[in-house]
């Protein structure tokens, strides 16, 4: 039979904490444990998105809030976080304009009049001469034409619960906390 020295089980623990401690610091949590609201500092990758569970309960207006920035859309129903995605905005010489906005058009299928008929997929127009929220590739840097490009599959179900006149703040400010996000959304 195997014998193991008494202290060796608690000097293997203690030595993985201590591997593991450096990676651990590294990691930045995405949500607050103490509030369960995201945090300015979401991890989120190009092309990412989260969807809170508060999306299921909360109630309210929904809103918008887009920074140029930081390439991130936050999502509010009420006072309430419940998604938050990355974003291409317009490339330099194709600045998207800040402000707030209303949906004016919806169509789940439509292609650009001015960019050789480029695939716009659940676009949400923003502004009549063409700005609007549409699925899209999502980069690490302003890369539309102008428009606000979301993940697809984040497009597709925002599309779903926006309406015509549904509010959309695009700014030129980086909140440091979904809270000043939705300050953004209510000043406007």
């Amino acid at each position: 039979m195997l014998r193991v020295a008494p202290w060796l089980p608690r000097a293997l623990a203690l030595g993985l904490l201590t591997l593991a401690a450096p990676i651990a610091a590294q990691a930045q949590p995405t949500v607050s444990m103490e509030t369960g609201q995201m945090l300015a500092n979401d991890g989120l990758r190009p092309g990412q998105s989260r969807w809170l569970p508060e999306a299921a309960t909360a109630t309210g207006a929904l809103r918008i809030v887009v920074s140029i920035p930081l390439q991130r859309a936050y999502v509010f129903r009420g006072s309430t976080l419940i998604a938050i995605t990355t974003i291409s905005s317009g490339q330099p010489g194709y600045d998207t304009p800040t402000g707030r906005y209303t949906i004016l058009e919806k169509q789940v299928t439509h292609h650009s009049s001015l960019y050789e008929n480029a695939p716009m997929p659940f676009m949400q127009r923003l502004t009549v001469d063409g700005i609007a929220l549409h699925a899209g590739q999502v980069a690490a840097e302003p890369a539309s034409h102008g428009c606000i490009r979301l993940p697809r599959a984040f497009a597709q179900r925002l599309y779903g619960m926006t309406a015509l006149g549904t509010v959309v703040v695009v700014t030129d400010e980086a909140p440091n906390a979904p809270e000043e996000a939705l300050a953004l959304a209510s000043a406007s």
